[in-house]
């Protein structure tokens, strides 16, 4: 599941004196590795002892400063420390994370651990006291955890995936100076309140928004294999945002969301400006225009929309862990070294990736949340399936993490996507792939095709369960008639099953785009980027978006009378 937004990036520049100076400097950093140190060791000498243990501390400092309709409606500014904690009893074959199989595959969202809060002064004996007391509950639940394992392991049937539950992973030792962070909270109130004014002259829409977040996330690991990490990056989003509602009830939202590691890589006043007059125009349009019927047949797939597309159905189902869950549908687990997708397209995940031309990647990271290297993962080469993304729990095949262990603070780690890059071998222009999809239409004798200009994002179903369905929820679509013409329609969502809208893609564009966002998972909500081309399918399925029973508003809105 994700969010819209476009993104700008840092560069990392430090060597390894510096990040020494950084971590000598540390006090946090060091507290932590000395209790880690000092509790595990004296856990050793419990029966049963752990054998792995690692503390991530995660500091965050956000502004988040809300306009609607021209009228501030949030300024805050907050701070929070919290710790993760990771202790392991048992072995690497077996331990007390062992899924507990319930015979039910329905359950929450994410298994959230808790959010330990912790001191926010550097202190280090404070942090050392609140470690020891959250390290010591743990340790306790660990231990009852695993004989629940146990128990459950003999009374159910044997696993399909015999792998163990953990692997091993080198040490690494990675510091970043903290980073610097600054915004002046009056100056963007002002801007909110500009950004967000335009929207407030038309009745037609009801709904607007405009927000800044500005963050600084600094993340410190440690773990008993003897791994340090410390890193602390700035993140800024501007994000604008409207919905209108037509006369039948339906609401049309739109998105447009900007995002930098630097308060300086946002947009200027005047380019953000022009959207939000784009934005208002083509509401009003939406508004008019006709409502789509439930379709079947040739489409476009922008690079916006195509990138959408590979994260919601192709990304979630090569992430290790539901190779090894069996309530999974697993749909790749035996396909490795066959052909998944056509021969002319390839698929690689990168964290270390900082952008791509000029767009910079919101699933940037050096270290997963597990302390592991970060590093680029070919999944898909000329249409064959290569590899998968993993944590550090393995699966049959994959015996180690690739560094893609991701979490939100509380959850537990599993694998997860980071930076999607789509790339075709063999591509032709935008004009050329209107042209093709023209003679798709009339080859199979279809009144129109589609063309998936715009996407707000989506949702996929990858449980046995249930059927493995997804959803993808556009914002601009166009009918492309026989005759080039192009007509602009609303209240459609591009649905199918993934199988079957893999083996239609028929051809890719010149025009990559990128897709930045936040994901929903069973680890909570990470930042992710998905990158494709426009793709022409030669089949794909719409059905009716929802829509509201209430009335659209009959008065004008205040700003449009004052104007007369």
């Amino acid at each position: 599941m994700n969010l819209p937004g476009k993104i700008l990036i840092i560069s990392l520049w430090l060597s390894s004196a510096l990040g020494l100076s950084a971590q000598q400097a540390d006090p946090v950093l060091s507290a932590m590795k000395g209790e880690l140190n000092r509790s595990f060791q004296n856990l050793k000498k419990a029966t049963p002892p752990p054998y792995f243990l690692s503390y991530q501390l995660t500091d965050n400092r956000a502004v988040v400063i809300t306009a609607s309709f021209g009228a501030l409606t949030g300024s805050t500014e907050g701070k929070t420390r919290l710790l993760d904690v990771d202790l392991r009893v048992g072995d690497y074959k077996l331990d007390n994370t062992h899924p507990i199989r319930e015979g039910s595959a329905f359950g929450a969202f994410g298994e959230r651990m808790g959010e330990p809060r912790m001191p926010l002064d550097d202190a280090p004996d404070a942090l050392s006291v609140a470690l020891w007391q959250v390290t010591e509950n743990r340790y306790r639940r660990a231990v009852e955890q695993l004989e629940h394992v146990k128990a459950n392991v003999q009374v159910k049937v044997e696993q399909e995936d015999r792998s163990g539950d953990f692997s091993a992973a080198g040490v690494e030792n990675y510091r970043e100076p903290i980073a610097p962070f600054f915004i002046d909270s009056k100056i963007w109130e002002e801007k909110v309140r500009k950004f967000s004014q335009p929207f407030a002259e038309h009745k037609e829409i009801i709904e607007s928004s405009a927000q800044i977040d500005a963050e600084i996330e600094t993340r410190r690991y440690v773990n008993s294999d003897g791994s340090q990490v410390l890193m602390s990056s700035p993140f800024y989003r501007l994000s604008i945002s409207a919905t209108a509602k037509a006369d039948d009830g339906m609401e049309l939202p739109l998105h447009q969301t900007y995002m930098s590691f630097r308060l300086d890589g946002l947009p200027g006043d005047a380019a953000v400006q022009k959207d939000v007059d784009r934005m208002v125009q083509t509401l009003l349009a939406l508004v008019r225009a006709p409502v789509a019927e439930p379709f079947t047949g040739p489409a476009i797939l922008s690079g916006r929309a195509s990138s959408v597309f590979f994260h919601e159905i192709f990304g979630h189902r090569i992430e290790g862990q539901r190779q090894k869950n069996e309530d999974e549908a697993q749909t790749f687990k035996k396909k490795v070294n066959q052909a998944v997708l056509p021969d002319f397209i390839s698929v690689y995940s990168d964290p270390t990736l900082h952008q791509l031309g000029e767009t910079e990647l919101v699933g940037y990271y050096p270290y997963d949340d597990e302390g592991v290297r970060a590093r680029r993962v070919m999944i898909v080469e000329r249409g064959v399936l290569k590899n998968f993304l993993m944590s550090r729990t393995p699966i049959e095949g994959f015996s180690s993490s690739n560094g893609h262990g991701r979490r939100q603070q509380g959850y537990k780690v599993v694998a997860r996507q980071s930076n999607l890059v789509v790339e075709s071998s063999k591509h032709v222009s935008r004009a050329e792939l209107k042209r093709m999809l023209i003679e798709q239409v009339k080859a199979a004798n279809k009144p129109y095709g589609l063309l998936f200009d715009d996407i707000e994002g989506g949702f996929t179903f990858t449980q046995r369960v249930i059927p493995n369905a997804f959803n993808v929820r556009p914002t601009v679509v166009y009918r492309i008639y026989p005759d080039g013409r192009e007509e602009l329609v609303r209240g459609v969502d591009l649905i199918g099953t993934p199988l079957i809208a893999f083996s239609k893609i028929l051809a890719a564009d010149d025009d990559v785009a990128v897709f930045n966002g936040v994901c929903g998972a069973e680890s909570g909500w990470v930042p992710v980027s998905a990158s494709s081309p426009g793709l022409l399918i030669s089949q794909i399925e719409v059905q009716r978006k929802e829509k509201s029973q209430e009335r659209a508003p009959i008065l004008p809105p205040p700003a449009a009378v004052r104007e007369k």
